[in-house]
């Protein structure tokens, strides 16, 4: 008796072990879902504005990047930080420090990584 429960719970383990596995080495397309959908929508509201007044907006200019989709202290949404007049980064934050999901404009993807500024 002991043995069977003894490698019901062995079972158990290493399936939870085999899900952590599986799950942090999913593409980051899969993981990230949702966020990277809400960031493609961002980005692309900013990049209609960068093409319709040729700059990018700035960083504290609250009233154009809320109607861009930013909004001020909202931890489901991304920040924003523009770095030279053409390139800009989305992260989005988290309690931990780091990594983050990230969209670099100069490299025009998402990544896991920190702000480069």
């Amino acid at each position: 008796m002991k043995k069977k429960a003894l490698i019901i719970a062995l079972s158990a383990i290493a399936i939870i072990v085999l899900s952590f596995i599986v799950y942090w080495n999913l593409p980051i397309e899969i993981t990230y879902h949702s966020e990277i959908k809400k960031g493609n929508t961002i980005v692309e509201n900013i990049e209609d504005y960068k093409k319709n007044s040729y700059k990018l907006p700035e960083n504290d200019d609250w009233q154009t990047l809320e109607q861009l989709g930013l909004e001020k202290d909202q931890a489901d949404k991304p920040i924003y930080q523009k770095y030279d007049t053409e390139n800009y980064e989305l992260y989005y934050p988290d309690q931990l420090g780091g990594p983050y999901l990230i969209y670099i404009s100069k490299e025009k993807k998402w990544s896991v990584d920190f702000p480069k500024n």
